[in-house]
Protein backbone atom coordinates (compact mmCIF):
# COMPACT_ATOMS: atom_id res chain seq x y z
CA UNK A 1 0.00 0.00 0.00
CA UNK A 2 1.05 3.60 -0.53
CA UNK A 3 1.92 5.43 2.68
CA UNK A 4 1.56 9.20 2.81
CA UNK A 5 4.88 11.08 3.11
CA UNK A 6 3.65 12.90 6.21
CA UNK A 7 1.94 11.26 9.19
CA UNK A 8 -1.58 12.28 10.25
CA UNK A 9 -1.08 15.47 12.27
CA UNK A 10 -4.31 15.78 14.25
CA UNK A 11 -6.65 13.30 15.97
CA UNK A 12 -9.22 14.02 13.28
CA UNK A 13 -6.68 13.25 10.54
CA UNK A 14 -5.75 9.97 12.25
CA UNK A 15 -9.38 8.94 12.68
CA UNK A 16 -10.09 9.67 9.02
CA UNK A 17 -7.02 7.74 7.86
CA UNK A 18 -7.88 4.67 9.95
CA UNK A 19 -11.54 4.79 8.90
CA UNK A 20 -10.52 4.88 5.24
CA UNK A 21 -8.12 1.95 5.71
CA UNK A 22 -10.78 -0.19 7.39
CA UNK A 23 -13.38 0.69 4.76
CA UNK A 24 -10.93 -0.41 2.08
CA UNK A 25 -10.51 -3.78 3.81
CA UNK A 26 -14.25 -4.54 3.99
CA UNK A 27 -16.76 -5.30 1.24
CA UNK A 28 -18.46 -2.20 -0.16
CA UNK A 29 -21.78 -3.22 1.35
CA UNK A 30 -20.35 -2.74 4.86
CA UNK A 31 -20.22 0.69 6.49
CA UNK A 32 -17.75 2.23 8.95
CA UNK A 33 -18.80 5.22 11.06
CA UNK A 34 -16.92 7.19 13.74
CA UNK A 35 -18.52 9.41 16.33
CA UNK A 36 -17.71 11.32 19.49
CA UNK A 37 -20.40 11.09 22.14
CA UNK A 38 -20.48 14.48 23.80
CA UNK A 39 -19.78 15.34 26.54
CA UNK A 40 -18.14 11.91 26.82
CA UNK A 41 -14.65 12.26 25.30
CA UNK A 42 -14.58 8.66 24.11
CA UNK A 43 -14.61 7.89 20.40
CA UNK A 44 -16.77 5.10 19.00
CA UNK A 45 -16.19 3.23 15.74
CA UNK A 46 -19.14 1.27 14.39
CA UNK A 47 -19.05 -1.37 11.67
CA UNK A 48 -22.45 -2.08 10.11
CA UNK A 49 -23.13 -5.26 8.14
CA UNK A 50 -25.45 -5.33 5.10
CA UNK A 51 -28.26 -6.80 7.25
CA UNK A 52 -28.04 -3.86 9.64
CA UNK A 53 -26.23 -5.64 12.49
CA UNK A 54 -23.66 -3.41 14.14
CA UNK A 55 -20.42 -3.92 16.06
CA UNK A 56 -19.33 -0.89 18.07
CA UNK A 57 -15.74 -0.42 19.26
CA UNK A 58 -14.51 1.84 22.05
CA UNK A 59 -11.44 3.63 20.67
CA UNK A 60 -8.15 4.60 22.32
CA UNK A 61 -6.52 7.16 20.07
CA UNK A 62 -2.77 7.56 20.64
CA UNK A 63 0.03 8.94 18.47
CA UNK A 64 2.58 6.58 19.98
CA UNK A 65 1.99 3.27 21.77
CA UNK A 66 4.74 1.24 23.42
CA UNK A 67 4.34 -2.38 24.41
CA UNK A 68 4.48 -1.50 28.10
CA UNK A 69 1.43 0.77 27.57
CA UNK A 70 -0.79 -1.96 26.15
CA UNK A 71 -1.91 -3.61 29.40
CA UNK A 72 -3.06 -0.31 30.90
CA UNK A 73 -4.82 0.80 27.70
CA UNK A 74 -6.65 -2.49 27.36
CA UNK A 75 -7.67 -2.46 31.02
CA UNK A 76 -9.17 1.03 30.62
CA UNK A 77 -11.00 0.11 27.44
CA UNK A 78 -12.37 -3.17 28.78
CA UNK A 79 -13.57 -1.53 31.99
CA UNK A 80 -15.65 0.94 29.98
CA UNK A 81 -17.31 -1.50 27.61
CA UNK A 82 -21.08 -1.94 27.67
CA UNK A 83 -23.73 -4.01 25.86
CA UNK A 84 -23.85 -1.28 23.22
CA UNK A 85 -20.09 -0.80 22.98
CA UNK A 86 -18.64 -4.29 23.07
CA UNK A 87 -15.09 -4.24 21.68
CA UNK A 88 -11.78 -2.43 22.47
CA UNK A 89 -9.86 -0.79 19.63
CA UNK A 90 -6.51 1.04 19.52
CA UNK A 91 -5.82 3.55 16.74
CA UNK A 92 -2.34 4.98 16.20
CA UNK A 93 0.00 6.39 13.59
CA UNK A 94 2.16 3.29 13.81
CA UNK A 95 2.13 0.13 15.95
CA UNK A 96 5.25 -2.02 16.13
CA UNK A 97 5.02 -5.81 15.70
CA UNK A 98 5.49 -6.35 19.43
CA UNK A 99 2.70 -3.87 20.27
CA UNK A 100 0.34 -5.51 17.77
CA UNK A 101 1.15 -8.90 19.26
CA UNK A 102 0.42 -7.64 22.78
CA UNK A 103 -2.95 -6.17 21.72
CA UNK A 104 -3.96 -9.39 19.97
CA UNK A 105 -2.93 -11.48 22.98
CA UNK A 106 -5.40 -9.46 25.06
CA UNK A 107 -8.22 -9.90 22.57
CA UNK A 108 -8.10 -6.33 21.27
CA UNK A 109 -8.33 -4.81 17.83
CA UNK A 110 -6.07 -2.19 16.24
CA UNK A 111 -5.55 -0.03 13.18
CA UNK A 112 -2.52 2.08 12.36
CA UNK A 113 -2.02 4.59 9.57
CA UNK A 114 0.50 2.36 7.73
CA UNK A 115 -2.18 -0.27 7.12
CA UNK A 116 -1.71 -2.69 10.01
CA UNK A 117 -5.24 -3.80 10.87
CA UNK A 118 -6.78 -6.37 13.16
CA UNK A 119 -10.52 -6.10 13.69
CA UNK A 120 -12.41 -8.86 15.47
CA UNK A 121 -16.04 -9.05 16.55
CA UNK A 122 -18.58 -11.81 17.07
CA UNK A 123 -21.89 -10.03 16.35
CA UNK A 124 -21.82 -9.53 13.46
CA UNK A 125 -18.97 -11.95 12.78
CA UNK A 126 -16.00 -9.87 11.62
CA UNK A 127 -12.34 -10.71 11.29
CA UNK A 128 -10.02 -8.44 9.34
CA UNK A 129 -6.25 -8.93 9.40
CA UNK A 130 -4.11 -6.79 7.14
CA UNK A 131 -0.37 -6.12 7.16
CA UNK A 132 1.06 -2.65 6.70
CA UNK A 133 4.64 -1.78 7.60
CA UNK A 134 6.96 -3.32 10.19
CA UNK A 135 9.02 -0.13 10.46
CA UNK A 136 7.79 3.33 11.34
CA UNK A 137 8.05 5.39 8.12
CA UNK A 138 7.71 8.66 10.04
CA UNK A 139 10.14 7.95 12.88
CA UNK A 140 12.54 10.79 12.03
CA UNK A 141 9.61 13.22 12.00
CA UNK A 142 8.46 12.36 15.53
CA UNK A 143 11.35 13.61 17.61
CA UNK A 144 13.71 11.20 19.28
CA UNK A 145 13.93 7.94 17.30
CA UNK A 146 12.65 4.82 18.95
CA UNK A 147 15.40 2.43 19.94
CA UNK A 148 16.63 -0.67 18.19
CA UNK A 149 18.90 -3.54 19.11
CA UNK A 150 21.37 -2.89 16.34
CA UNK A 151 25.08 -2.46 16.89
CA UNK A 152 27.82 -3.70 19.17
CA UNK A 153 26.66 -1.95 22.40
CA UNK A 154 23.25 -3.60 22.17
CA UNK A 155 24.87 -6.97 21.45
CA UNK A 156 27.14 -6.65 24.49
CA UNK A 157 24.24 -5.74 26.78
CA UNK A 158 21.93 -8.45 25.47
CA UNK A 159 24.53 -11.20 25.68
CA UNK A 160 25.23 -10.18 29.28
CA UNK A 161 21.54 -10.16 30.20
CA UNK A 162 20.83 -13.48 28.53
CA UNK A 163 23.92 -15.36 29.71
CA UNK A 164 23.44 -14.47 33.38
CA UNK A 165 20.51 -15.21 35.66
CA UNK A 166 21.11 -12.43 38.15
CA UNK A 167 19.61 -8.93 38.18
CA UNK A 168 21.70 -5.85 37.44
CA UNK A 169 22.18 -2.23 38.34
CA UNK A 170 23.18 -0.05 35.41
CA UNK A 171 26.71 0.30 36.84
CA UNK A 172 27.10 -3.48 37.16
CA UNK A 173 25.78 -4.05 33.65
CA UNK A 174 28.16 -1.46 32.19
CA UNK A 175 31.12 -3.09 33.93
CA UNK A 176 30.20 -6.61 32.87
CA UNK A 177 29.17 -5.87 29.28
CA UNK A 178 31.87 -3.27 28.48
CA UNK A 179 29.21 -1.12 26.81
CA UNK A 180 29.19 2.61 27.50
CA UNK A 181 26.87 4.01 30.15
CA UNK A 182 24.85 5.99 27.59
CA UNK A 183 24.43 3.01 25.28
CA UNK A 184 23.43 0.77 28.19
CA UNK A 185 20.74 3.21 29.30
CA UNK A 186 19.38 3.42 25.74
CA UNK A 187 19.23 -0.36 25.39
CA UNK A 188 17.55 -0.76 28.78
CA UNK A 189 15.01 1.92 27.94
CA UNK A 190 14.10 0.15 24.71
CA UNK A 191 13.91 -3.25 26.41
CA UNK A 192 11.57 -1.79 29.04
CA UNK A 193 9.35 -0.33 26.31
CA UNK A 194 9.13 -3.78 24.75
CA UNK A 195 8.48 -5.44 28.13
CA UNK A 196 11.56 -7.62 27.71
CA UNK A 197 13.05 -6.58 31.04
CA UNK A 198 11.66 -5.25 34.30
CA UNK A 199 13.08 -2.90 36.90
CA UNK A 200 12.60 -3.67 40.55
CA UNK A 201 12.21 -1.28 43.47
CA UNK A 202 15.98 -1.27 44.04
CA UNK A 203 16.63 -0.15 40.44
CA UNK A 204 17.87 -3.58 39.45
CA UNK A 205 17.02 -4.87 35.98
CA UNK A 206 15.98 -8.45 35.30
CA UNK A 207 15.20 -10.31 32.07
CA UNK A 208 11.57 -11.38 31.84
CA UNK A 209 12.25 -14.08 29.21
CA UNK A 210 15.68 -14.71 27.73
CA UNK A 211 14.02 -16.54 24.82
CA UNK A 212 11.86 -13.54 23.92
CA UNK A 213 14.93 -11.30 24.24
CA UNK A 214 16.92 -13.46 21.80
CA UNK A 215 14.02 -13.44 19.35
CA UNK A 216 13.79 -9.64 19.59
CA UNK A 217 17.54 -9.28 19.08
CA UNK A 218 17.41 -11.51 15.98
CA UNK A 219 15.26 -8.89 14.24
CA UNK A 220 18.12 -6.38 14.37
CA UNK A 221 21.17 -8.66 14.38
CA UNK A 222 22.31 -11.30 11.92
CA UNK A 223 25.47 -13.39 11.42
CA UNK A 224 25.79 -12.20 7.82
CA UNK A 225 24.14 -8.79 7.86
CA UNK A 226 25.82 -7.48 11.03
CA UNK A 227 29.39 -8.58 10.33
CA UNK A 228 31.96 -8.55 7.57
CA UNK A 229 31.41 -11.95 5.99
CA UNK A 230 32.32 -14.10 3.00
CA UNK A 231 31.58 -17.53 1.56
CA UNK A 232 34.24 -20.22 1.07
CA UNK A 233 34.43 -23.84 0.04
CA UNK A 234 36.33 -26.71 1.58
CA UNK A 235 36.29 -29.40 -1.13
CA UNK A 236 37.20 -32.05 1.45
CA UNK A 237 34.01 -31.43 3.40
CA UNK A 238 32.88 -30.30 6.84
CA UNK A 239 34.64 -33.18 8.60
CA UNK A 240 38.00 -32.05 7.32
CA UNK A 241 37.23 -28.46 8.23
CA UNK A 242 36.31 -29.47 11.78
CA UNK A 243 39.64 -31.27 12.15
CA UNK A 244 41.50 -28.20 10.90
CA UNK A 245 39.60 -25.85 13.19
CA UNK A 246 40.39 -28.01 16.23
CA UNK A 247 44.11 -27.29 15.77
CA UNK A 248 45.15 -24.26 17.90
CA UNK A 249 45.99 -21.18 15.79
CA UNK A 250 47.18 -17.66 16.52
CA UNK A 251 43.73 -16.17 15.83
CA UNK A 252 40.44 -16.51 17.70
CA UNK A 253 37.53 -18.55 16.38
CA UNK A 254 34.01 -19.34 17.59
CA UNK A 255 32.03 -21.96 15.70
CA UNK A 256 28.33 -21.17 15.49
CA UNK A 257 25.30 -22.32 13.51
CA UNK A 258 24.43 -25.98 12.90
CA UNK A 259 27.93 -27.30 13.60
CA UNK A 260 27.90 -25.70 17.04
CA UNK A 261 24.30 -26.64 17.86
CA UNK A 262 25.25 -30.31 17.49
CA UNK A 263 27.05 -30.03 20.82
CA UNK A 264 23.76 -29.62 22.67
CA UNK A 265 20.92 -30.58 20.35
CA UNK A 266 21.75 -32.56 17.16
CA UNK A 267 19.20 -31.83 14.45
CA UNK A 268 20.34 -33.17 11.05
CA UNK A 269 23.50 -33.73 9.09
CA UNK A 270 25.53 -30.53 8.93
CA UNK A 271 26.01 -29.32 5.37
CA UNK A 272 27.56 -25.90 6.01
CA UNK A 273 29.70 -24.31 8.71
CA UNK A 274 29.30 -20.82 10.20
CA UNK A 275 32.37 -19.53 12.01
CA UNK A 276 33.34 -16.26 13.68
CA UNK A 277 37.03 -15.58 13.09
CA UNK A 278 39.39 -12.82 14.11
CA UNK A 279 40.77 -12.75 10.54
CA UNK A 280 39.05 -14.27 7.51
CA UNK A 281 42.22 -14.21 5.43
CA UNK A 282 44.26 -15.94 8.15
CA UNK A 283 41.55 -18.54 8.69
CA UNK A 284 41.10 -19.28 5.00
CA UNK A 285 44.84 -19.76 4.57
CA UNK A 286 45.23 -21.96 7.65
CA UNK A 287 42.26 -24.17 6.80
CA UNK A 288 42.81 -24.38 3.03
CA UNK A 289 39.57 -22.64 2.05
CA UNK A 290 38.79 -21.19 -1.38
CA UNK A 291 36.62 -18.07 -1.77
CA UNK A 292 33.45 -18.66 -3.77
CA UNK A 293 30.34 -16.74 -4.77
CA UNK A 294 28.12 -19.82 -5.05
CA UNK A 295 28.07 -23.34 -3.72
CA UNK A 296 30.14 -22.65 -0.61
CA UNK A 297 30.00 -24.83 2.46
CA UNK A 298 31.74 -22.42 4.84
CA UNK A 299 30.62 -18.96 5.98
CA UNK A 300 33.18 -16.86 7.83
CA UNK A 301 32.42 -13.64 9.66
CA UNK A 302 34.69 -11.02 11.24
CA UNK A 303 32.74 -9.37 14.08
CA UNK A 304 33.19 -5.69 14.87
CA UNK A 305 33.74 -6.58 18.51
CA UNK A 306 34.77 -9.52 20.66
CA UNK A 307 31.31 -10.41 21.98
CA UNK A 308 30.96 -13.58 19.80
CA UNK A 309 34.18 -14.87 21.39
CA UNK A 310 32.89 -14.36 24.92
CA UNK A 311 31.97 -17.45 26.95
CA UNK A 312 32.99 -19.88 24.21
CA UNK A 313 33.21 -23.52 25.21
CA UNK A 314 35.39 -26.41 24.05
CA UNK A 315 33.40 -29.17 22.41
CA UNK A 316 33.51 -32.51 24.18
CA UNK A 317 32.88 -34.17 20.82
CA UNK A 318 35.58 -32.75 18.60
CA UNK A 319 37.58 -30.14 20.53
CA UNK A 320 36.19 -27.16 18.61
CA UNK A 321 35.84 -23.74 20.19
CA UNK A 322 32.10 -23.14 20.11
CA UNK A 323 30.20 -19.90 20.63
CA UNK A 324 27.92 -19.61 23.66
CA UNK A 325 24.47 -21.22 23.19
CA UNK A 326 22.83 -17.78 23.22
CA UNK A 327 25.02 -16.65 20.32
CA UNK A 328 24.46 -19.87 18.40
CA UNK A 329 20.70 -19.57 18.88
CA UNK A 330 20.47 -16.02 17.53
CA UNK A 331 22.72 -16.89 14.58
CA UNK A 332 20.44 -19.81 13.70
CA UNK A 333 17.35 -17.63 14.09
CA UNK A 334 18.72 -15.30 11.42
CA UNK A 335 19.94 -18.08 9.13
CA UNK A 336 18.26 -19.62 6.10
CA UNK A 337 16.65 -22.94 5.30
CA UNK A 338 16.33 -25.18 8.32
CA UNK A 339 18.32 -22.86 10.60
CA UNK A 340 15.30 -21.26 12.34
CA UNK A 341 13.95 -24.75 13.13
CA UNK A 342 17.32 -25.67 14.56
CA UNK A 343 17.18 -22.53 16.68
CA UNK A 344 13.82 -23.60 18.08
CA UNK A 345 15.19 -27.02 19.01
CA UNK A 346 18.29 -25.49 20.58
CA UNK A 347 16.28 -23.01 22.63
CA UNK A 348 14.03 -25.84 23.80
CA UNK A 349 17.15 -27.59 25.09
CA UNK A 350 18.35 -24.33 26.67
CA UNK A 351 15.06 -24.00 28.57
CA UNK A 352 15.39 -27.53 29.91
CA UNK A 353 19.07 -27.15 30.88
CA UNK A 354 19.31 -23.50 31.91
CA UNK A 355 21.78 -24.18 34.70
CA UNK A 356 24.20 -25.67 32.15
CA UNK A 357 24.71 -22.43 30.23
CA UNK A 358 23.44 -19.51 32.36
CA UNK A 359 25.51 -18.35 35.32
Amino acid sequence: MKVEPNPPQTPTDLLSACQELLEGSLPRTWKVDIENRRPDPDVMLTVTAPDGKRATFLVELKRLVERRDVAQIMERLNSNLSPDVSYPLILSRYLSPSVREAVAERGGSYIDATGNIRIEATRPAIFVLSEGLDRDPWRSQQGRPRGTLKGTPAARVIRTLVDNRNSWTVRELVAESSASTGATYRVLEYLQQEELIERGDSNRYRVRSWRALLQAWSKDYGFLRSNKSASFIDPRGIGNLAAQMAIPRDFEIAVTGSLAAEEWQPYAQVKAAMVYVESMSAAAKAWGLTPTETGGNVLLAEPESDFPFRRTVTSRRNGLRIAAPSQVAVDLLTGSGRNPSEATQLMNWMEQHESAWRR
